[in-house]
């Protein structure tokens, strides 16, 4: 089966909804300092999304394995040099995304006393099921925002994988899907490292 390419049209910059006046918006500074003293904690399901703190979708089980089938597939590809994070923290400058999985420069030990940065970032993966349209809309613009090379979105209500590419200013200018009988290459830093089965990672 061919692989889906599309060119993504000109960056949209509008808000994914109307920000209503009564929202505060945070610095990453200030929801550290929150952290910090306690008045945000591990259980707190929420994240900073363009210095506003957004609930975190409800995982369910489809979602819980199609993330470990990724981290499990990635971590067997990813040479010496990289690690494979799931759902932890990537620090960027006006949000602080928790991405289904991450593949980042160095090892955890490295981030000790810190997140990854963007920089230090070079594929993220949401994997999507009721979150799809927070995933194609919000995640994707501060992905790209960010510079981040690859993002994925594993669409788990159309059984595909979405590659989004080549990011600029608010959006990624490509776009490839890869349905289930499909291979997908993992590129980190634009170096192929091997491909893996769409099916593979599907629940």
């Amino acid at each position: 089966m061919a692989v889906s390419v599309k060119t993504i049209p000109q960056p949209v910059t509008a808000p994914l909804f109307p920000m209503p006046e009564f929202v505060w918006k945070f610095t990453v500074g200030q929801y550290h300092q929150m952290i910090h003293a306690e008045i945000l904690g591990e259980d707190d399901p929420v994240e900073l999304l363009e210095g506003v703190l957004v609930t975190k979708m409800p995982k369910n089980p489809p979602h819980s394995l199609a993330t470990h089938l990724i981290r499990e597939a990635l971590t067997r590809l990813i040479s010496l040099g990289w690690c494979v994070n799931t759902q932890e923290p990537i620090t960027l400058t006006d949000s602080e995304p928790e991405p289904d999985v991450a593949v980042v420069q160095g090892s955890p030990r490295q981030y000790s006393d810190r997140h990854p940065r963007a920089e230090e970032t070079a594929l993220v993966i949401e994997v999507a099921d009721s979150s799809l349209s927070r995933d194609r809309g919000l995640k994707k613009r501060i992905y790209a925002r960010a510079g981040i090379p690859v993002y994925w979105i594993v669409n788990l209500p159309e059984r595909k994988i979405e590659v989004y590419s080549q990011p600029a200013e608010a959006d990624y200018q490509r776009r490839q899907d890869f349905e289930p009988d499909t291979e997908i290459p993992v590129l980190i830093e634009g170096r192929e490292l091997g491909h893996i089965t769409v099916r593979e990672l599907l629940p």
